[in-house]
């Protein structure tokens, strides 16, 4: 297996670990049971590529073992987002029968955590994320690692999302506050309960707690600044 580095990858803040740790400690909560855990937002930009990447590095400082595929084979943020150089393969190359399943899993300078990249982006992803193949792949690395995490694109865009949820033991709806209106996130739920997943929660991304009155007063020391900040892009 090769190894990456992350070269831009931000030590999070006190407060930051500490929302994460919280975020880890719920999905823990939920039950041993649950493993394979899908990423999703209404609409791109909301953050959850940077919640899905910050809840594996986690899971990964408390000692699991954990594996982040980036199966958001439309429109991928991740390479570029943490500079980890030059990616010859990855999940579309596996889907498509190119490569062999350990040419594009990759060990990480994260101790107890390794990542499968999207890869070239292909014309028919939905059709690659149904194939039995990936089927096969995610109950593959079920046995391997404590936790699977994967990230998916958008559901209120396209279909990718359910596809992946029908085969995990979760779902987590990443929304962003202020941005998305109630009846579009109840439209998404709905369209995620249609795969039959059970889903763990929803994050409220990009919070401003400073502004929201006593409430905000006292939490915001605490967590105002992280959720004011993290996750900016996808």
């Amino acid at each position: 297996m090769n190894k990456i580095k992350f070269e831009k990858r931000a030590e999070l803040d006190y407060r930051a670990n500490e929302a994460y740790k919280t975020l880890r400690t719920n999905i823990q909560f939920c039950g041993s049971d649950i493993k394979v855990i899908t990423f999703t937002s209404c609409t791109p930009n909301e953050g959850k590529s940077s919640v899905s990447f910050n809840l594996a590095v986690s899971f990964a400082q408390m000692g699991k073992k954990v594996i982040l595929i980036d199966a958001d084979l439309r429109k991928s943020v991740m390479v570029g987002r943490y500079k980890v150089g030059a990616v010859e393969y990855g999940l579309t190359h596996y889907l498509s029968g190119q490569n062999e399943l350990d040419e594009v899993m990759l060990e990480t300078d994260i101790e107890n955590m390794d990542v499968i990249f999207a890869g070239t982006f292909g014309p028919n992803p939905a059709e690659l994320l149904e194939h039995q193949r990936f089927h096969d792949m995610v109950g593959m690395l079920r046995e391997v690692y404590d936790y699977v995490l994967i990230d998916t694109p958008p559901l209120g865009s396209v279909i990718d999302s359910a596809l992946v949820a029908k085969i995990s033991d979760g779902a987590v709806l990443v929304i962003e506050s202020n941005a998305i209106s109630y009846r579009f996130a109840k439209d998404v739920k709905a369209q995620l309960e249609k795969s039959n997943c059970r889903i763990l929660g929803a994050i409220l991304n990009k919070v401003q707690l400073e502004k929201k009155g006593y409430y905000g007063k006292y939490y915001g020391k605490y967590y105002g600044k992280y959720y004011g900040t993290y996750g900016n892009d996808n």
